[in-house]
């Protein structure tokens, strides 16, 4: 019997070494990754198979598979696949796991690819009030040279007048 609704086909995981300008992209979205979400798993490629309508589709996804947004094109240069690959790894990072990705630690604000010659770039907005514009955090792949951890006790610190010792004196 022939179903009325046939099931998708079953995505599978490419081997590292199939698609190596992918794999380069990756590599670098994922230094980013581990720079601002370090519980997160590195993200991986997965592949839906080619059927007579269309060839076989490449998506960035999490790793157990999950994947969000669209599915990359084919590769020109290394430049482009970072783009692309940086911009799937958002999309699936916000649509999987619901948050904001990556985060700018000088504002709080979820950033967005941009172009500067010759590389894709994250840039954030800004603080939105005068003499806090937009800005280039770091170029895809480098935000592991920027990240700085949240501490949230820094300001309370630096209101005290003097940093408390472990004994609190």
């Amino acid at each position: 019997m022939h179903p009325l609704f046939p099931s998708p086909p079953e995505p599978r995981f490419v081997p590292a070494g199939e698609h190596p300008l992918w794999d380069a992209a990756l590599v670098a979205v994922n230094r980013d990754l581990a720079a601002t979400l370090p519980g997160q798993t590195p993200l991986r490629l997965i592949a839906y198979p080619a059927d007579e309508h269309e060839d076989e589709q490449l998506y960035v996804a999490l790793a157990d598979g999950n994947a969000h947004g669209n599915s990359l094109c084919p590769a020109g240069s290394a430049d482009w696949a970072l783009r692309y690959v940086a911009e799937a790894a958002q999309d699936t990072i916000t649509g999987c796991l619901w948050q904001a990705w990556p985060v700018c630690t000088v504002h709080g604000l979820g950033m967005h690819l941009g172009e500067e010659p010759g590389r894709p770039v994250w840039r954030c907005a800004g603080g939105g009030r005068p003499g806090d514009p937009a800005h280039v955090r770091a170029a895809v792949g480098e935000l592991d040279t920027v990240h700085r951890p949240h501490r949230p006790n820094r300001k309370r610190r630096e209101e005290g007048g003097r940093r408390e010792g472990p004994g609190g004196r």
